[in-house]
């Protein structure tokens, strides 16, 4: 095992067990896209990538929606209360000067990507650029409420859960009518995700950040959305072959940001072969159906619209919709991607109300 991932998990270890002291909270700060969105979305007026309606949200307590992409929580609502923290708030939910500021806080927006042109067809979204942007703003509040010295204090004790780069995929280069689909080969683009991630990650060093964790991305050639683009509904082998591409070159871009920047704690979690494996073994999991949605999606958009047919058993699906997994899945993919950062993981945070 490298030094980094030795430290990065002593580091965890540590900042676990603050977490369960009441003295000293652990403060996480999450960037991502509708897998770990919380509700900035609903904050966007022309936004078209939203899911405050039904049945989003139905396994969720209060059974009512929140803006999350899935039938309950996410993969971040999970892995912070392994963490033993609340899970962050939308950060377009608060006040510039919110006091919820000093807690951490979540800018995941659905649509997003790596690149500023991904997701262009709905509207607004926010960017991982733009979510940089409002983490900066966010940094400048913190130091206006307690001082620059404890702000960057805090900034650099803070976990920063980053999850990026299907939307890049999904909804970029595997629509061939879009400019980036038509303009690069897969190696140009891949090289173009890796070089604007790259500068995008140092920044968020420069501003603070240090014990960072990068999700990889699942086989987004098994996903609904996807399978539905073959004969048989089978995976797309060549788009699994892709995710595997960016994957590798965004561990080799971790390592060596690990060389370049000093003191940094960059991890690469990655979970693709475990999300494999429970595409490819359901029952194992105590799941009966991968190859579809328990929400018939019949709609374009592949999203879960409020006259959408729901499944008899939602704990029986590893999919949500097209494009996102269950509460039940991300309860286990949550679990495994905790047990891929430490050697023993908590077990899985308890699970929503019953299936009503």
């Amino acid at each position: 095992m490298s030094r980094t991932k030795l430290a990065f998990i002593a580091y965890f270890a540590v900042m676990a067990s603050m977490a369960m002291d009441a003295s000293a909270v652990l403060v996480t700060f999450i960037f991502g896209d509708s897998l770990t969105e919380v509700g900035n979305n609903n904050h966007l007026r022309y936004s078209l990538a939203k899911s405050n309606y039904p049945f989003y949200g139905i396994d969720f307590e209060g059974g009512q929606p929140t803006g999350r992409f899935t039938n309950g929580r996410t993969i971040g609502d999970i892995f912070s209360a392994k963490l033993g923290v609340s899970s962050p708030p939308p950060y377009l939910s608060l006040s510039p000067n919110d006091d919820a500021l000093l807690q951490g806080v979540n800018y995941a927006s659905g649509g997003a990507g790596i690149l500023n042109e991904t997701g262009l067809y709905f509207i607004q979204r926010l960017s991982f650029d733009d979510q940089i942007n409002y983490f900066n703003k966010t940094k400048d509040a913190i130091s206006a409420k307690i001082g620059e010295v404890a702000a960057n204090k805090l900034c650099n004790k803070a976990l920063y859960f980053i999850g990026l780069g299907s939307n890049d995929y999904v909804n970029n280069f595997l629509q061939p009518f879009l400019p980036d689909s038509q303009q690069y080969t897969h190696d140009e683009f891949l090289e173009l995700l890796i070089s604007t991630l790259d500068q995008q990650l140092t920044r968020l060093y420069k501003l603070g950040a240090r014990k960072i964790i990068f999700h990889g991305l699942s086989p987004l050639g098994c996903i609904p959305s996807q399978r539905v683009k073959s004969k048989q509904g089978q995976c797309l082998h060549q788009v699994n072959e892709w995710v595997l591409a960016f994957n590798a070159r965004v561990q080799k871009l971790v390592a060596s940001l690990n060389q370049r920047l000093p003191t940094a704690g960059l991890t690469f979690a990655d979970t693709y072969q475990a999300v494999l494996e429970l595409i490819n073994n359901p029952a194992k999991y105590g799941f009966k159906v991968s190859n579809t949605s328990c929400c018939n999606v019949a709609s374009l958009g592949g999203l879960c619209l409020p006259n959408s047919k729901l499944c008899k058993n939602r704990h029986d699906y590893v999919f949500w919709d097209a494009f996102h997994p269950s509460d039940a899945a991300n309860a286990v993919l949550a679990d495994k991607l905790f047990s891929s950062l430490f050697s023993s993981s908590p077990s899985i945070a308890p699970a929503p109300a019953a299936t009503r």
